[in-house]
């Protein structure tokens, strides 16, 4: 039950210059419950109805027959420039239980986006280049976003773009041609190659010469050449196992793995429609389009040398996904820094025609950092994902093993991987994503504090509290929830209430935090019930109720959970 529909028609019906749907996005919760449960604010009718709100507040309040109230209203109260609705706790409290009781891991749920197409484009780690922990963030990120996405209805589409194009291969294939020894290469590929790349870069600093060399072994790829097309591939299919490792690790998949390679054959049309146009224009040698107008550097389309850049494979990828896809959105997961690369290449979009430019989206995201290390790929200073994820995972089985409440675990393994793993997640999504992200263990694995692990623990508790009730014969399907009208039962409802809205906004916003903190403000919020309001040892009536009201909490939290890729455990 939706009761913010319902107050919207209602507000609605009493003045025919209302519109329902304006007032259902203005409703707010009042920050004390005194206030009532749901409040309208009338300000933003002032001038339409050209009236003080307060008078708004009272002449709607003077319409609404209070003897024809809908039964989960108890009342409703005009105040200041506000209409201040109170629920009937009995009402609420059956009516939400009982909807996620009978829905489950459907509740929150809706088909808002039937027909519609979200691409999700995220991840996209460059080949040839090891996965570390600054690829999580954008990992992280986009697979929540799609699976929130898909959870309102969306046909999403996550995409891998990965970067397995560019001058940096020119300068990898130089490495490797004087470098690189094959049979040590296969026995550890990513590190290897990684090796030679980081020597590039230090040998160029004493001979630039080399920077002419790779620009042209580039160029020798693009123009087919059969040995350094078989090196690319070399190199591409090497970084795509392990990449693989790692996407398996974390439970992440992908509908395309279409690199910027993909886009090669599909460049040449965009600078010819760039031509036509009369937007192309020559700069030092390079071809760019201009924005003089806005205050933007030119975005370039082809250089100096006759190549391309990657500026000119987005163009034509996003042309290539309206075409293949016809999106309703298409969205880039990646960090704030290329946030003018995405404007140039948006607007690029525009100046060619297409009105679609403005469905295209760039989620941009901070700065994975460490107290004491700072990350850089060119010199061989990063941190491997795959390190990170194995410290978790040992990290939890040496708590998990040391805790006096997990001696009856015959998982311990499995246990301490999704709680490791879920840990390292919940904390690259709990704050606003374009936040910096400062990375310690001791808040990764706080199992008392804002963490995957106490979140991941109160879904343990409440599946704990279940299993008993299973073992002592207790059949809690039949329990009346309008019991629930305590301050910490009544709480924990009106929370499983808003988790619609919550996941609503989360898919607007492309903010997979809101998520975070909400299951985090459930998990607080179940855990103050389970301490204040006995279970097993309650009246008869009540303890059904309450079963229920447990059972509901932990499908939300799971499910919540599952919203940002963290996966649950029945026993920590």
């Amino acid at each position: 039950m939706d009761e913010k529909k319902i107050i919207a028609a209602l507000i609605a019906a009493a003045n025919e210059n209302i519109d329902a749907g304006m007032v259902y996005d203005a409703l707010e919760t009042p920050p004390d419950r005194k206030m009532g449960d749901v409040a309208f604010p009338c300000f933003k009718l002032a001038r339409t109805l050209r009236m003080a709100p307060p008078a708004i507040a009272a002449g709607i309040l003077e319409k609404i027959n209070e003897d024809k109230l809908p039964g989960m209203i108890s009342k409703v109260v005009a105040a200041g420039g506000y209409l201040n609705f109170y629920l009937d706790r009995g009402a609420i409290s059956k009516a939400t239980v009982d909807e996620i009781t009978e829905l489950k891991d459907g509740y929150g749920r809706s088909d808002e986006g039937a027909g519609k197409t979200v691409l999700v484009e995220f991840s996209s780690p460059n080949i040839a280049k090891p996965f570390h922990i600054g690829h999580l963030v954008s990992t992280a990120l986009g697979h929540s976003i799609a699976r929130i996405y898909s959870f309102l209805g969306y046909d999403t589409v996550r995409v891998n773009h990965l970067g397995d194009w560019g001058t940096q291969f020119g300068k990898l294939i130089t490495a490797y041609k004087l470098w690189g020894n094959e049979e040590t290469i296969m026995k550890d590929p990513i590190n290897e190659l990684l090796k030679i790349y980081v020597r590039f870069h230090e040998e160029a600093e004493k001979d630039p010469s080399l920077e002419d060399d790779a620009r042209a072994n580039f160029r020798a790829l693009e123009n087919g050449d059969p040995e350094i097309t078989r090196l690319w591939r070399f190199f591409v299919d090497a970084s795509l196992k392990e990449f693989d490792r790692m996407y398996k690790l974390l439970g992440v998949d992908f509908d395309s793995f279409a690199g910027e390679s993909f886009y090669t054959d599909k460049m040449p049309e965009v600078v010819e429609i760039l031509k036509e146009k009369g937007i192309l224009e020559e700069s030092d040698g390079a071809m760019v389009v201009r924005f003089d107008d806005e205050s933007m550097p030119p975005c370039i389309i082809l250089k100096s040398d006759g190549t391309t850049i990657y500026a000119t494979r987005d163009i034509a990828a996003a042309l290539y996904r309206k075409r293949h896809y016809d999106f309703y959105k298409n969205v880039y997961v990646v960090g704030t820094p290329q946030t003018l690369h995405f404007k140039q290449v948006f607007g690029t979009l525009k100046k060619m025609g297409f009105e679609w430019a403005d469905d295209c989206v760039h989620v941009g995201f901070g700065y994975v950092r460490f107290p004491d290390k700072a990350m850089s790929t060119r010199h061989g200073d990063v941190v491997l994902l795959e390190d990170v994820l194995n410290e978790a995972v040992a990290k939890t089985k040496e708590i998990i093993v040391n805790s006096a409440t997990s001696k009856d675990l015959d998982n311990a393994d499995l246990v301490a991987e999704k709680v490791g793993i879920g840990a390292v997640l919940y904390t690259f999504l709990k704050n606003s994503r374009e936040r910096d992200i400062i990375f310690t263990w001791k808040d990764i694995l706080d199992f008392e504090g804002e963490s995957g692990p106490y979140v991941q623990y109160a879904y343990a508790r409440g599946c704990s509290v279940l299993s008993k009730a299973q073992e002592a014969g207790i059949d809690y399907g039949s329990g009346d929830a309008s019991l629930l009208t305590s301050d910490e039962e009544y709480n924990l409802v009106r929370m499983l209430s808003s988790f619609r809205d919550t996941v609503r906004e989360a898919a607007a916003r492309f903010e997979p935090s809101i998520v975070t903190r909400y299951v985090t403000d459930l998990a607080q919020q179940f855990n103050k019930f389970y301490n204040t309001c006995s279970v097993m040892k309650a009246e008869e009536e009540i303890r059904k109720a309450r079963l229920k009201l447990t059972a509901c909490a932990a499908e939300c939290i799971k499910t919540a959970l599952w919203l940002i890729g963290v996966d649950v455990v029945e026993k920590m």
